[in-house]
């Protein structure tokens, strides 16, 4: 685990400040981000196992703080591959169903190379969970409850991600990260 001056915790800051609030893919993002309610965590060991253990500390971490609201471990270092990514994802769920967190925190998948099922790789709508790095996001179930019973029409919320991001196209979408838009 590394501080939050990294290249990839800044990398990844950038990219929820210039890409997730400022085009409001997550309409929750904003307030917590605002509060200091986010904590971001890099990994940058290449071990499923000790991956894991920092994922379960943090939610520990989670336990114990109400002040942090929710946290993005950032993966620099490995799970590089998508399908290999999608593989580890699957078994934290099972992990985290054994240890008896489903219900209380639920892990949300980001990746460089996310791509939707039945959606083309170019397709730009897979850029609502295309991130810099390989990420764990850790979201209180109580939050995501809130959110559902808050927003006006939650499910709309994919749809006009969709909607948004394949208006922009892949360069505008590029530029909005960069800052160059």
């Amino acid at each position: 685990m590394s501080d939050n001056r990294s290249s990839a915790i800044e990398t990844t800051k950038a990219w929820v400040d210039r890409f997730v609030v400022a085009l409001n893919l997550c309409p929750f993002a904003k307030h917590p981000l605002d509060q200091g309610k986010v904590r971001f965590v890099e990994y940058t060991g290449k071990d499923l196992a000790q991956l894991s253990q920092t994922l379960l500390d943090e939610i520990e971490q989670l336990d114990r703080s109400e002040a942090i609201e929710t946290t993005l471990l950032v993966v620099p270092e490995m799970l590089h591959d998508f399908e290999e990514y999608l593989d580890y994802l699957a078994g934290v769920e099972m992990l985290m169903d054994e240890l008896g967190y489903t219900g209380t925190y639920q892990i949300a998948g980001f990746h460089p190379d996310y791509v939707f099922e039945g959606v083309a790789p170019f397709d730009p709508a897979n850029h609502t969970n295309r991130s810099p790095h390989p990420m764990l996001h850790i979201i209180r179930e109580a939050s995501v409850a809130w959110a559902i019973e808050t927003h006006p029409d939650i499910d709309a919320i994919p749809e006009r991600n969709v909607e948004l991001l394949r208006e922009m196209g892949v360069k505008g979408i590029i530029e909005q990260i960069s800052g160059k838009h």
